[in-house]
């Protein structure tokens, strides 16, 4: 005689409510932190009952995965439409990507930064999971910058003196560093100097 699986206890997810409390928390996280975000918030945020959060994941970290693929498949989309657009030279798309970037720092009062800039500084010394998640995000968002530089060098319009990977990894870096001491400053300044070396000396 053959064993049945036992039977789920509670009530069935419904559908979409895993999608709403990851983008709950997502706003919640971004503007609050990581750490200093609890599931009440996040459900209270999503108008979901508490008990429902655990029915879709199995920890505040799993959920912070989560919260973590779906801003960095949003910025994502909005990266990959402007560094593939065929009216602007390769460099002026990635200009214009960052340019787009520092307007909206400006009206926001240069707060909140990166979301997984961010996760990076909270939670990443802590947990294997985001930490590979964010490691497997910032990949992604290098390699459609290294896409673009390289178009750019077989042009001839950037510097070959070093290759695509390694330049759109120090572009990446050093945009992440500047959004940080933005939000000290609450200033776009370090924003601005970004640009003036990247695409005033590195790339030219």
């Amino acid at each position: 005689m053959t064993s049945r699986p036992a039977a789920r206890r509670g009530p069935k997810p419904k559908p979409g409510t895993r999608g709403t409390l990851v983008q709950a928390g997502l706003g919640i996280m971004h503007a609050e932190g990581y750490a200093a975000t609890g599931i009440q918030a996040i459900v209270e945020g999503a108008g979901i009952p508490k008990g429902s959060f655990y029915n879709h994941f199995a920890s505040k970290e799993a959920f912070g995965a989560e919260v973590i693929d779906a801003y960095s498949e949003r910025g994502q989309v909005k990266l990959r439409d402007t560094l593939t657009d065929p009216g602007r030279a390769p460099l002026a798309r990635l200009e214009a990507y960052f340019d787009d970037r520092i307007k909206a720092f400006r009206v926001s009062g240069y707060v909140r930064g990166c979301l997984m800039g961010n996760f990076s500084a909270e939670a990443a010394d802590h947990s294997p999971l985001i930490r590979e998640r964010l490691a497997g995000h910032f990949a992604a968002w290098t390699g459609l910058i290294e896409a673009c530089i390289a178009e750019a060098q077989a042009q001839g319009s950037a510097s070959r003196r070093f290759p695509a990977a390694l330049l759109a990894g120090f572009v990446m870096n050093s945009w992440e560093g500047a959004l940080l001491r933005m939000r000290v400053e609450k200033s776009d300044a370090p924003l601005i100097a970004f640009k003036e070396i990247v695409f005033g000396g590195l790339l030219a």
